[in-house]
């Protein structure tokens, strides 16, 4: 494998692909590890006016994060219109000045209760729901095709999946996402007990509800289940003593964590093999304890960064240094990348990409822009991942469930339509999780023309001192992780040589990226 291809490999999978200058500038794969590793320590939160959603009817008062003091002052104005499918321009639009440099997120008064508003203010609050977390997914998005900090945001987009969560405030979302996007490659201790304490999460898992008297044990058993070890390395025993350290653990109506002890079960729990009188932060730290959870984590992020299937021979060494580490993500994620079977060829050009990662990857990759963000997330409903909209607690299944007969389709059909300004056609399928879940065919068809524009002239100087006749090879190495077959490279040199000189370098990166090997990466 050549340098340039390990290089593509490490960009695709510690972030959302290379650009041409990442390909040129001569770097080992080491040094370009180091480099993401550095671009990565600097934290830039998810934020903007737009993704804070206030009550258009409601007067706001500002109030305290969690965490610190006021940091903004907000105002509404509305101002709304439909462009198809049920994407609208931003409803209620929240007007911010920042007093920090650094936000965690904005708390808000709780929102209306449905049955105390009229129908119009119903769905004036959909609406502007709606259009926060458009906000919240077209800036993220944006954010993984530009941000130099790759390896963070790709962490961020890692948990994402993991911690899988859905709610329908928009400042609950924003804020677990920024506190993932925080603690992504510190410790994973921290991660998990400040993802535990989230108001979205214990909202999203029921633990509002749990309490000494009526324990709830859906936020217990998803922990150990799908957070930390995995299903047959705990009892139902465990399950439910667990779930009585948690009781009481929950949130006000400022969207802050809060404990309400006259609620916490405080008598003698056996979990694990343990007995004391623990509470949530002691069970937490007990999981911990258990190298299981080491090799848990290990192997579902070797699932997402290297290979479908796990290779116990590689995880094995990867989970014992993590486990005696103290959890470092870092350090976790730096040996995975720095393995030698890391750039075996059974692990380059073999995974799917997600749909995200394909809309970033084209986006990043050609430094491609919308004119109007809002198809992205009609392209991310039609191939079946839209950020902020995990199907379950369970996350996204990954692997070949990315692909069916009409993602499939889609998935072909995007290179077209984003670099030649073709119209896209297509109607959603309906939504039970939806905000607005029950709305017509009409209304969940998107049919227009998608507007962009596409950097080439990065891609221009790769090719310059490359003859024609050899182009589309050239640029088959640089766009594909998976060799092309010949009679495609043949068909796609053809189509170059037939097609207007000022249009020919767009309908070989069209034509590459139409192909069924760019959807591996």
């Amino acid at each position: 494998m050549t340098t340039q291809q390990q290089l593509q490999h490490l960009y695709w999978r510690a972030g959302f692909g290379p650009r041409p200058e990442d390909v040129a500038n001569g770097l080992s794969p080491r040094k370009a590890l180091r480099q993401l590793l550095r671009d990565s320590e600097k934290i830039e939160l998810l934020d903007s006016p737009e993704m804070h959603y206030q009550e258009a009817f409601t007067s706001f008062v500002a109030v305290s994060p969690g965490a610190g003091t006021p940091q903004t002052t907000m105002t509404t104005t509305p101002d709304q219109t439909t462009t198809g499918a049920g994407i609208k321009q931003p409803g209620p639009v929240a007007s911010l000045s920042a007093r920090s440099a650094v936000r965690r997120g904005i708390n808000q008064p709780p929102l209306l209760r449905r049955e105390n508003m009229t129908a119009q203010q119903r769905k004036m609050q959909n609406d502007g729901i709606r259009q926060s977390f458009y906000a919240m997914n077209t800036g993220w998005m944006n954010r993984m095709a530009t941000s130099p900090a790759q390896l963070r945001e790709k962490m961020t987009f890692f948990w994402h999946g993991h911690f899988a969560c859905r709610v329908r405030r928009p400042d609950a979302a924003l804020h677990l996402n920024n506190t993932i996007r925080q603690l992504a490659l510190g410790k994973f201790g921290d991660l998990l007990l400040a993802v535990s304490k989230e108001p979205a999460m214990l909202q999203f898992l029921n633990n509002q509800q749990n309490r000494k008297q009526r324990p709830n044990e859906n936020f217990a058993r998803e922990v150990m289940e799908l957070f930390t070890m995995g299903r047959g390395n705990y009892t139902e025993k465990d399950v439910k003593e667990a779930a009585r350290a948690f009781t009481g653990w929950g949130y006000n109506a400022r969207g802050e964590f809060v404990f309400r002890e006259n609620q916490h079960d405080d008598g003698p729990k056996t979990f694990l093999n343990r007995t004391g009188n623990f509470n949530g932060e002691q069970v937490l730290s007990i999981i911990l304890e258990q190298p299981r959870t080491a090799e848990f984590i290990a192997t579902k992020m070797y699932r997402f960064f290297v290979n479908d299937t796990p290779n116990s021979a590689h995880i094995q060494p990867l989970a014992q240094a993590f486990f005696k580490s103290g959890y470092d993500l870092s350090v976790l994620v730096e040996q995975m990348f720095s393995a030698g079977w890391f750039y075996e060829a059974a692990n380059v050009g073999t995974r799917i990409k997600s749909p995200i990662e394909l809309l970033a990857g084209i986006k990043r990759t050609m430094g491609l822009q919308l004119v109007n963000d809002r198809p992205l997330v009609v392209f991310q409903k039609a191939l079946g991942q839209t950020l902020f909209e995990p199907p379950n607690v369970a996350g996204w299944p990954g692997g070949r469930n990315w692909i069916d007969s009409s993602s499939l389709l889609y998935r072909l059909q995007l290179p077209s339509v984003l670099l030649r300004n073709a119209e896209f056609n297509v109607a959603l399928k309906e939504d039970e999780n939806d905000i607005a879940p029950q709305v017509s065919k009409l209304d969940r068809t998107f049919r227009q023309q998608v507007k962009t524009t596409v950097k080439l002239a990065p891609v221009q100087a790769m090719l310059a001192n490359t003859a024609p006749t050899q182009q589309a090879a050239k640029l088959s190495e640089f766009v594909l992780q998976a060799p092309i077959r010949p009679d495609n490279l043949a068909l796609i040199q053809k189509a170059a040589d037939t097609a207007p000189a000022e249009g020919r370098l767009r309908a070989m990166i069209t034509s590459l990226l139409s192909l069924p090997e760019y959807q591996l990466m």
